[in-house]
């Protein structure tokens, strides 16, 4: 069990990594860090679904993390 556990969670931080990738809007190195400029911008279309879509992955992985904690 602790190894199907081990083994999700890797795959749910590669699927979390990528999720973030997608998310970088800018052409801009600066932009990676925090520049840019813009303090709000709505999300629309896809961007929303990525958006979301990070928010349920991340939650995945600190499940599973928790999981990993109790069950050894």
């Amino acid at each position: 069990m602790n190894t199907i556990l081990f083994y999700s969670q890797i795959a749910v931080s590669l699927i979390l990594i990528i999720l973030i990738i997608l998310q970088q809007r800018g052409a801009a190195l600066g932009s990676a860090f925090g520049g840019g400029g813009e303090f709000y911008s709505a999300r629309r279309g896809a961007q929303k679904k990525i958006y979301y879509g990070t928010m349920a992955v991340s939650a995945l992985f600190i499940i599973l993390g928790i999981l990993n904690l109790f069950i050894q």
